[in-house]
């Protein structure tokens, strides 16, 4: 598998990750972050690999992992850790979180976008 940084890839991971979980849930296997790195990359996911991303984006290898339409913010903290231990770079510089925000809604264009780097709203609060 190859990956970039940037949109395009970044939809076809979104959507990749949505099969892979469809394809484990037919075979009754469980959904989790070792289970869809070993599908992904084969014998290229060692445990020193997996290990990187597990901690890059803070989850353990072996929980369930919820569907990605519906609880996207594990699944973008994964997929920023993936792209970042594979292409070498800083997960906290130099992924591109906007690609990857934008690359969610185009892979699931019924769920509501997301961006967690974007300020809350200041409307409706009222200086008194």
């Amino acid at each position: 598998m190859e990956l970039n940084n940037n949109q395009e890839c970044f939809v076809q991971l979104w959507r990749l990750l949505e099969r892979t979980r469809r394809l484990l849930w037919a075979q009754n296997r469980r959904f989790c972050i070792r289970r869809v790195l070993r599908m992904w990359f084969g014998i290229e996911a060692t445990d020193d690999f997996i290990w990187k991303v597990c901690d890059l984006c803070e989850q353990a290898g072996w929980d369930l992992l919820p569907p990605p339409s519906l609880y996207p913010r594990k699944h973008r903290e994964l997929l920023r850790a993936v792209v970042a231990v594979r292409l070498g770079i800083s997960f906290y510089k130099k992924v591109n979180l906007k690609a990857l925000d934008k690359a969610y809604s185009i892979a699931f264009p019924e769920s509501t976008e997301i961006d967690v780097n974007k300020k809350g709203s200041e409307r409706g609060v009222r200086e008194e």
